[in-house]
């Protein structure tokens, strides 16, 4: 249709151009027109405009007429060759079964013809190929104006040859950059995908998503994925990275106490092996419980205040207390206070508590170590039966 159009504006320009010359010294000339009693007196300019326009009317009726015949017809038609289909029904195919890699030369063909996405095409399937180099080659010869669309795709081949570095830069390079006009229908996608591969990028290199500027932006289920890499790799973490992380908390603690329950479970445990932090520790612990009540949570605050250097006993006692009245008939409850007992000289006190909870294997470790009298050895072989239980905690006290 546009090229439709293109034509009869140049069709009019020649017009102008031949009736100026041929009007010339000789007026715009006179039509007479008189059928079946109908009288039109009109000039040559306006007889030769009327029709051309006339003839633009008629064609593009006779166009929409025919694209509409067409898509009626393929409505009822019955497919009986995948060839026969059109080019882009025939990439629907294959998109909705998810057979670019078998169809590849297919797909190509189909992008050859355009010149914004061919080579991006190009390089996503020589990527599917696992040919990274290639692909990389292939976005060097990208259109400027899919800048956006080959970012994405060598961030993907960053993350797949395992380089953070350029990674990282590519990612906070996009975060920067203004999205070009011709996408702000797909904005919302656009910045999904973004997400994502911040996602992708954070749980693949935990320790170096701490130094991004998009750091706490993740959604919920990619922070607990990114903080359980963190868990898992916080031996191999350097000084450095470890006071990035209390930097990071300290600037989003307050947020951070209002993420899910799940969520602020796997920061607490990453505040126990940082004793800078035991401040924090506690207030966070303190949250998770008045939320709801967690056997593990529980035990992480009070392992940190028996750590501590100088343990407030009392203060301790007085919290396991507030706790048994919010949510009473919790053993580990029990357990703490024999430990209370115990470190303030209340032997008989805490030798009455063994007697309660025959069936919990916290209550049974405790009727177990207190016939050891503080041998240390037979202490710890105890700790590593117990701790075998999956359900059970790992013992610092």
């Amino acid at each position: 249709m546009k090229h439709i159009l293109w034509v009869y504006a140049f069709l009019n320009l020649i017009t102008v151009a031949i009736l100026s010359v041929l009007s010339y010294g000789e007026g715009t000339g006179y039509v007479y027109v008189l059928w079946h009693g109908v009288q039109i007196q009109t000039n040559i300019w306006l007889v030769t405009f009327t029709i051309l326009l006339l003839s633009l009317v008629m064609q593009l009726f006779w166009l929409g007429l025919k694209r509409y015949l067409s898509k009626e017809q393929r409505k009822l038609a019955h497919v009986l060759n995948f060839n026969n289909l059109h080019p882009y029904e025939q990439l629907g195919v294959i998109w909705i079964l998810q057979g670019e890699d078998e169809q590849q030369a297919f797909v190509q063909q189909v992008f050859d013809q355009s010149g914004l996405l061919k080579h991006i095409v190009q390089a996503r399937l020589l990527f599917g190929q696992n040919q990274y180099a290639e692909s990389l080659l292939a976005l060097e010869s990208s259109s400027a104006a899919a800048f956006e669309l080959a970012e994405i795709q060598r961030i993907e081949v960053y993350l797949a040859q395992n380089d953070e570095q350029q990674a990282l830069t590519h990612l906070e390079f996009l975060n920067g950059h203004e999205l070009s006009p011709w996408l702000n229908q797909v904005n919302q996608t656009y910045l999904d995908r973004i997400t994502g591969l911040w996602a992708a990028f954070a749980v693949q290199f935990p320790r170096t998503y701490l130094h991004s500027t998009q750091f706490g932006q993740l959604e919920t289920s990619s922070k607990q994925a990114w903080l359980i890499q963190l868990l898992g790799q916080f031996d191999q973490a350097s000084q450095d990275e470890i006071q990035l992380l209390q930097q990071r908390y300290l600037e989003l603690e307050e947020t951070i106490k209002e993420l899910p329950f799940e969520t602020k479970k796997l920061w607490l445990k990453l505040l126990t092996r940082l004793p800078e932090m035991g401040m924090q520790h506690q207030a966070l612990a303190l949250v998770l419980l008045d939320e709801r009540f967690d056997q593990d949570v529980f035990y992480l605050w009070f392992q940190q205040q028996l750590l501590k250097q100088n343990p407030d006993y009392a203060f301790v006692e007085q919290q396991i207390n507030l706790f048994e009245s919010h949510y009473p008939s919790m053993p580990i409850f029990t357990f703490a206070k024999w430990h209370i007992y115990m470190a303030t000289a209340r032997e008989y006190e805490a030798e009455q508590l063994l007697s309660l909870y025959p069936d919990n294997i916290l209550m049974s470790y405790l009727r177990i170590k207190s016939t050891f009298n503080g041998n240390e050895e037979l202490i710890q072989q105890l700790n590593l039966i117990f701790e075998k239980d999956v359900n059970f905690i790992q013992f610092k006290i």
